[in-house]
């Protein structure tokens, strides 16, 4: 009877183990001064005072708030949550895209036609891309206040601090986008004397509409979000009164509170899943 060679039976199974360990032990020298650095202790959250006041926490969540003026107040800050929320997301698109047109190389006519982008196009589209690179580094919550100490409190400083942030955020993620999509519609349109407004609404929109579109809508539910965490600095809506909850000790209105965040990201999820299937 023939014997298999020993190097046989000896092969791991995997042969990418030695990979998958030399990656996870790299991640881990990595990772551990990181978490020093952040002071990460889990083990506290299961200190005895700390489930004591967890429990004490939690216990005041049940049942929520329900009555009918508390849910009249939620129903207008809610309203004004979205209100911030689209409204900031509408001025920060008046701002995306002019920078989108500048920023993004494929709609360049200088470079469609010699395949080198003249000097003036080069430092206008370097310009664009630095500017939305500061407008997207400080957080819309530093925006906010800075805006509440300009013009005070109010849902006003928080439309501002999100139209100039996501400003940033949707001009630079239009540009990827469309550098990366179908760029044929797009160089024709160029060609045949187009400008670069129509080679974008007619070529490339049309290309990348549903990506587009569902980032977009992304965008608008971290939006949302956004507004909430902004209430806490004193521009309006649903954090502001969750904040006066959460200082009151009123566990069972911040309980309902956060059932309306829910159910706010989910109608902005069931919202983007209807244009994408619309646009499909």
């Amino acid at each position: 009877m023939n014997k298999m060679p020993a190097a046989v039976f000896s092969r791991h199974p995997d042969p990418a183990w030695r990979g998958r360990v030399t990656a996870m032990v790299i991640a881990t020298a990595l990772l551990w001064p990181m978490l020093v650095a952040g002071e990460f202790k889990p083990w506290i959250l299961f200190d005895a005072k700390s489930l004591a006041a967890t429990g004490r926490f939690l216990a005041a969540f049940f049942p929520p708030a329900h009555s009918g003026e508390f849910l009249w107040l939620m129903l207008a800050a809610t309203w004004q949550t979205v209100a911030i929320a689209t409204a900031g997301l509408t001025l920060a698109l008046l701002g995306a895209i002019p920078l989108t047109l500048l920023a993004t190389a494929s709609l360049s006519v200088s470079q469609l036609e010699s395949g080198r982008m003249r000097l003036a196009g080069a430092v206008v589209r370097q310009t664009a891309r630095w500017l939305l690179v500061l407008l997207r580094s400080v957080p819309e919550l530093v925006w906010a206040l800075l805006f509440v100490r300009i013009v005070g409190l109010g849902p006003t400083a928080g439309v501002l601090a999100i139209a100039l942030t996501y400003s940033g955020m949707l001009g630079k993620v239009y540009a990827e986008i469309l550098e990366s999509s179908e760029s044929h519609a797009t160089e024709s349109l160029l060609r045949n004397g187009g400008g670069r407004l129509a080679a974008l609404f007619y070529g490339a929109w049309p290309a990348a509409a549903s990506e587009l579109v569902s980032y977009t809508t992304f965008r608008w539910e971290c939006a949302i979000r956004g507004s909430v965490i902004m209430g806490f600095v004193g521009a309006g809506g649903l954090g502001q009164r969750m904040d006066e909850s959460m200082k009151m000790m009123a566990g069972d209105e911040v309980s309902t509170m956060l059932i309306i965040f829910v159910l706010l990201v989910a109608c902005a999820d069931l919202v983007s899943t209807f244009l994408r299937r619309r646009l499909g």
